[in-house]
């Protein structure tokens, strides 16, 4: 893939949108009263991006800590891969599960495969809801990681 060339415009938007969008009910239309551009621009410009795959991921972050959500949970679970097609969206259809996703690797110390971050504002919270996903699909066999401190939460700067 070649390097793609950007207008200052463009690098002044990307400089932006690789922090925190405006808090503002017109967020694309801040964004191009600061940089000049027109917001159906910045738009038309934002899915090109994505569409050839140099931005792979454009969406919103919510700092969970500070809307209340102060317990967290990485949840390890014994499944295969096709299960984990099968039922990942059992997972992510919980309000209280963020994410869902499979990395393989199991080995005798470590069985897991399938991982759920699961929110909630205290612990019976996050044990409410894999008892919710157990009820649900068919994986008995899990870890919870619960999250002691949060160390790092930044994005990539680029540019």
């Amino acid at each position: 893939m070649m390097k793609p060339e950007f207008s200052p415009g463009q690098l002044a938007l990307l400089r932006i949108v690789q922090k925190d969008l405006p808090d503002s009910p017109t967020p694309f239309l801040d964004l191009a009263r600061a940089t000049g551009m027109e917001e159906s621009e910045i738009l038309d410009f934002l899915r090109e991006l994505k569409a050839q795959g140099i931005i792979r991921r454009f969406g919103a972050s919510i700092r969970h800590r500070e809307s209340g959500w102060t317990h967290n949970a990485m949840v390890a679970w014994k499944a295969t891969e096709e299960d984990a097609e099968k039922w990942a969206h059992v997972a992510i259809a919980n309000r209280h599960v963020s994410h869902a996703y499979y990395r393989p690797g199991k080995s005798a110390d470590w069985p897991y495969e399938l991982y759920t971050m699961i929110h909630g504002r205290n612990p019976e919270d996050i044990q409410q809801v894999i008892m919710e996903l157990m009820a649900e699909w068919p994986f008995r066999e899990y870890l919870a990681l619960n999250t002691v401190k949060e160390l790092k939460k930044i994005s990539m700067t680029y540019f």
